[in-house]
């Protein structure tokens, strides 16, 4: 089975490596127990068995940790044990999570990855079991540690073997759930489905010159700093017409990228804001694609997004 490279997971991952629940919590060394790896069953995972005998883990949950490894250990497989089984719901490719992740190079003993240093109340993320983080959490229980090993090579060709430790803190919802605001007069009117699709209704009056963006719902959670990746519900229409031109809710799941990977309206849209929050904006073609058509959407468009803010992953701060 493949893997994606740890460098491709997030923006986040990316600076750094180029390189609730249930939970329980102990000072004391954590041994890996087999009994508590949970069936495969109806929720697959790549690894191939436990981790290799002599490896413990030390810290309580949610919380640094220190990883003692026996001499010589050289993990030759990908492989995972249970260090903590929380009582939560078990989780599935697709949820989202919020959760710790500490990675060491497994023959030095180096940190390679450590997010609290970037998220000190836990990394969200969209899991995905054929990324080393997804599948580090894929088919636990909320409020579990693991602990995973994967081989020299992972991420090609000389790349060293890692240990992984994973702490499933809490499962996020996937519409946003923030505190309901007010309507704003003159902007487009959106209701939405059971499931919380938005449908999305233009205004007849003309579209503003500059972006204006209104709240819908007021999350309560991390606010999004500039250069953070964000994971996030959307549906985009045309001003003229309401047209559809994109939806996550339309491909079946959230999403995730950096601010600074979408037009400056969009940016404008997302930075600023909380998890939770769910916004409107109105982008004229100054700040979407200008004079250049992008697909369905021609040229000179002005655009109607409403996004929900489910959650982020902060970017490292500047050295």
């Amino acid at each position: 089975m493949r893997f994606r490279p740890i460098a491709s997971l997030s923006a986040a991952a990316v600076a750094v490596l180029l390189l609730a629940g249930c939970s329980g919590s102990s000072t004391d060394a954590q041994t890996p127990d087999a009994t508590a790896t949970p069936d495969a069953g109806a929720c697959q995972t790549p690894f191939t068995g436990d981790v290799p005998a002599g490896l413990e883990v030390s810290g309580d949950f949610q919380g640094p940790v220190t990883v003692t490894r026996p001499d010589g250990f050289a993990p030759g497989d990908i492989q995972r044990s249970t260090l903590i089984e929380g009582s939560g719901d078990e989780i599935q490719a697709g949820d989202i999570v919020k959760a710790n992740y500490t990675v060491i190079d497994a023959s030095t003993g180096d940190v390679v990855l450590d997010s609290l240093s970037s998220d000190p109340s836990g990394m969200d993320m969209i899991v995905n079991s054929q990324q080393i983080f997804g599948a580090a959490v894929s088919c636990v229980p909320v409020g579990s540690r693991t602990v995973s090993t994967f081989p020299a090579g992972i991420l090609g060709e000389g790349s060293p073997a890692y240990v992984l430790v994973a702490d499933a803190i809490a499962e996020l919802p996937t519409r946003a759930d923030g505190t309901e605001v007010a309507p704003a007069d003159g902007m487009p009117t959106v209701t939405f489905a059971d499931n919380g699709a938005p449908t999305i209704t233009v205004p007849s009056t003309p579209a503003p010159t500059e972006t204006r963006v209104e709240n819908l719902r007021q999350g309560s959670g991390d606010v999004v700093n500039p250069g953070d990746t964000v994971i996030v519900q959307y549906t985009g229409v045309l001003y003229d017409g309401g047209t559809v031109f994109d939806s996550s809710w339309d491909k079946g799941a959230p999403t995730q990228f950096a601010t600074t990977a979408v037009v400056p309206g969009f940016k404008k849209a997302l930075e600023g804001q909380t998890v939770g929050s769910q916004v409107v904006a109105v982008i004229p073609p100054a700040d979407g694609y200008g004079d250049q058509a992008q697909g369905s959407i021609p040229a000179n468009s002005t655009l109607v997004f409403v996004v929900d803010i489910l959650g982020v992953q902060h970017a490292p701060a500047a050295q």
